[in-house]
């Protein structure tokens, strides 16, 4: 159905400017409006999966190729394959179960973010947002792809700036400096392959596999390409925007940039960097696994000492990061698989991690692991059960969606692609084995911290869940006597919550759902005989 990708990005940019019209809108048409944006959009990629032709070639389906500027030959070229269609489902999905956790929550929590401040430009900014995010899965011609690349920096700047934390201006300003300049080295790269080749098409740069591009541009290219990405996914050490970013953003924020921001990143290699410049990749390929894994041990290191429980997330995104990066270094079908897959799981995954931060915030008005005083899952066991399902989950339990990804670049590590050294690629699979253990580590300390153990007289909470003023109290009251008309999960945060545990346990149990996507592309774009 070559309408759908239109349709999924008509339907976020038509509900965003119709915002545009000067009306009176009370926050309960706001709530149904941005539910209703992001539901019909997450039904457009359901249909989309559902209509899709599996086991046929690999090869973009659902395109749309219409002139955009004639002048200059390009063309507004859409369309969806293994690589890009798991990612499309993950962003609809992900924005409507921030809308639904944001809007019904409001509803009943006063002081929320629909509630408080320029409600209307919430919903028209995270509808952007959306467009954004969506496009740049879906195009394929290399400017249109920057295009939407760039189109979701501005709305999370103000997603951050406007409804974020105490700092929230310092984290905006930084996250936009850092991305913006990065947009600009990846700009002088996609540039390069322009002039070198005459066209933009994604689809015929791809099936030529560097042809007419010397090997000195290929690899001039890729660094350039390549450190555009790795600011956005982030890897090490241009990743220090991310830790500010997460800590001070709504939970929105944080869901949406955890679960489908970073992976924009990540997307980039397998659309554009491998497949268009083979020989610059192979070149590059050792220095971006020892990247990988150097930000692995990094990331596991840095989570080890946060107090901050949202820090804490965004540090580990670090490590995750390391192990898809790995993956793609290896310049295998294995490896490149597992990337892709670590790329969903990590936005389930993270974006399950950062709703529960939420949560727990909104409960202790605090996201410190000491002062949380431990013992949650007394307070809230069924709170407390869904963090220690996610931690498992994201240190790579088998059986969740977790283990793969990390498995699978470990794996393509063991035997790398022709041409790359061995032993190289047999220490990183070691210390990113190392990394593995420092993950499960991190993790346990601060279930240890937060879900076990009895819970601590101080501090103790007051009027969780009641009228009044919320916050922390220094009363030495007990505080299970104090939580006793706290409210555990909620309906709507179940709502938002319990389709990502079950999409986390269907993937883990049954990966071949998406390896089976994957697969035939990344043998395509690798140039491997099918």
């Amino acid at each position: 159905m070559n309408w759908l990708p239109i349709a999924l990005l008509g339907v976020p940019l038509l509900g965003a400017t119709l915002l545009l019209i000067p009306a009176t809108a009370q926050g309960r048409f706001l709530r149904a409006y941005g539910l209703a944006a992001s539901g019909i959009t997450l039904a457009l990629a359901v249909l989309l999966a559902a209509t899709w032709e599996y086991g046929g070639p690999p090869l973009p389906q659902a395109t749309v190729d219409l002139p955009w500027i004639p002048a200059l030959g390009l063309r507004f070229h859409l369309g969806v394959d293994g690589i890009s269609l798991p990612l499309v489902v993950l962003t609809a999905l992900l924005t409507f179960l921030c809308f639904a956790y944001l809007c019904w929550g409001d509803a009943r929590q006063p002081g929320q973010l629909l509630s408080g401040v320029r409600p209307r430009a919430l919903v028209f900014t995270l509808l952007v947002l959306e467009v954004g995010m969506i496009g740049t899965f879906l195009a394929l011609d290399l400017l249109l792809f920057f295009v939407f690349f760039e189109v979701v920096l501005i709305p999370m700047y103000f997603v951050i700036a406007i409804w974020g934390g105490p700092g929230r201006r310092a984290a905006a300003t930084k996250f936009i400096l850092y991305t913006l300049l990065g947009s600009v080295v990846l700009l002088l790269g996609l540039l390069i392959i322009w002039a070198q080749t005459g066209t933009l098409d994604i689809v015929a740069l791809a099936q030529s596999h560097g042809a007419g591009m010397p090997r000195s541009v290929q690899i001039l290219a890729f660094v350039a390409i390549g450190i555009g990405l790795a600011v956005k996914t982030p890897m090490w050490p241009l990743h220090t925007w991310l830790p500010d970013a997460h800590t001070e953003a709504p939970t929105v924020g944080s869901v949406l940039l955890a679960g489908v921001l970073l992976k924009m990143g990540t997307y980039g290699f397998a659309r554009i960097a491998i497949p268009i410049l083979p020989e610059g990749a192979a070149v590059v390929a050792p220095w971006l696994g020892a990247f990988a894994v150097v930000g692995i041990i990094y990331g596991a290191l840095a989570c080890l000492a946060q107090r901050d429980l949202k820090r804490m997330i965004a540090y580990s995104s670090v490590g995750h990061m390391g192990f898809v990066l790995l993956g793609f270094a290896t310049l295998t079908t294995v490896g490149i698989n597992g990337a892709l897959f670590g790329n969903v799981a990590h936005g389930l995954i993270t974006g399950l991690l950062f709703f529960l931060a939420g949560g727990i915030k909104e409960r202790y008005k605090t996201a410190d692991m000491p002062a949380l005083g431990g013992g949650m899952l007394v307070r809230f066991p069924h709170l407390g059960a869904l963090l220690t399902f996610a931690c498992v989950a994201s240190l790579g339990l088998p059986g969740l969606a977790g283990f793969w990804g990390e498995m699978l670049a470990l794996l393509g590590s063991f035997d790398p692609a022709e041409g790359l050294s061995r032993p190289l690629y047999l220490a990183f699979m070691a210390i990113a084995g190392l990394g593995a253990l420092l993950t499960a580590a991190y993790f346990l300390v601060m279930l240890s911290r937060v879900t076990h153990g009895r819970p601590s007289p101080r501090p103790t909470l007051a009027g969780v869940g009641g009228g009044g003023e919320r916050g922390l109290s220094s009363a030495p009251e007990p505080a299970s006597e104090a939580v006793l008309d706290a409210r555990d999960a909620r309906g709507y945060e179940l709502v938002a919550w319990v389709p990502l545990v079950v999409l986390i346990l269907l993937f883990g149990l049954w990966p071949k759902a998406l390896l089976a996507l994957t697969t035939p592309v990344v043998e395509s774009l690798l140039g491997v005989s099918l």
